[in-house]
């Protein structure tokens, strides 16, 4: 009886020895800090004049192999896309959804040529998704396909997998969407035109990066927008 007693004591106590406390400051942590930019100036956009950020793109670039899936992993740098080069980017919440589907990439597929020949080397579409999303977008959107090997899917806009949110938040554009949506970090909905590393000129809609909201703006970002504003400076 004493043994059991005494075995029955001791399991107790090693149970009570090798459970962890909780920590108050770990769970005091409330969902809306962790569901918000880390750093404020990830959601503080950079100006006109400004380089934009060094960051690595995660790719997928057509191979030369007759395989059900022709493609393999191409690191891309921002310089390798934009170093000595003007280009138009133009970024959305996210591949699939309406206004991006409906409007946005469309309107700038229309455009691309157009805007090529207003002094532009290239048109490249962002999107905080990783690149097998952002093909079958292009596909869903019937963008018509570059199968060239090396190339990076499609004939005229490019579409550009910023998966970690790392560009997006070098460019400040940084948003969350929780109560709205359920996004999660994803980048605010812009158009710019690079040239050279730099910020040439910036369309932000609604001029500001706003976290958690309910509204869509699409009135500055648009294609037609940036036509209008390459034509001015041709």
């Amino acid at each position: 009886m004493k043994l059991s007693l005494f075995i029955a004591s001791s399991l107790l106590s090693s149970a009570t020895a090798f459970t962890a406390p909780r920590s108050s400051s770990r769970f005091a942590t409330t969902l809306a800090s962790l569901s918000r930019p880390s750093v404020a100036e990830h959601a503080t956009p950079i100006k006109e004049g400004d380089a934009i950020p060094s960051v690595t793109f995660k790719t997928r670039t057509r191979i030369d192999a007759d395989v059900e899936n022709p493609f393999d992993w191409k690191d891309l740098t921002s310089e390798d896309l934009f170093k000595g080069k003007r280009s138009v980017i133009f970024s959305l919440p996210g591949a699939f959804t309406p206004t991006c589907s409906s409007t946005h990439l469309p309107g700038y597929e229309a455009a691309y040529d157009e805007i090529k020949s207003l002094g532009v080397d290239e048109v490249y579409c962002l999107s905080v998704n990783d690149a097998f999303v952002m093909r079958q977008w292009g596909l869903s959107q019937g963008l018509e396909e570059d199968k060239t090997p090396g190339s990076l899917g499609f004939k005229k806009v490019k579409l550009l997998p910023d998966g970690a949110a790392l560009f997006t938040r070098g460019m400040g554009m940084s948003a969350t969407w929780e109560k709205e949506r359920g996004f999660g970090e994803r980048s605010w909905r812009y158009s710019a035109v690079i040239n050279d590393m730099k910020v040439e000129k910036l369309f932000i809609e609604g001029g500001k990066v706003s976290q958690d909201y309910g509204p869509d703006p699409f009135e500055v970002s648009d294609a037609g927008t940036m036509v209008e504003y390459l034509k001015s400076v041709a």
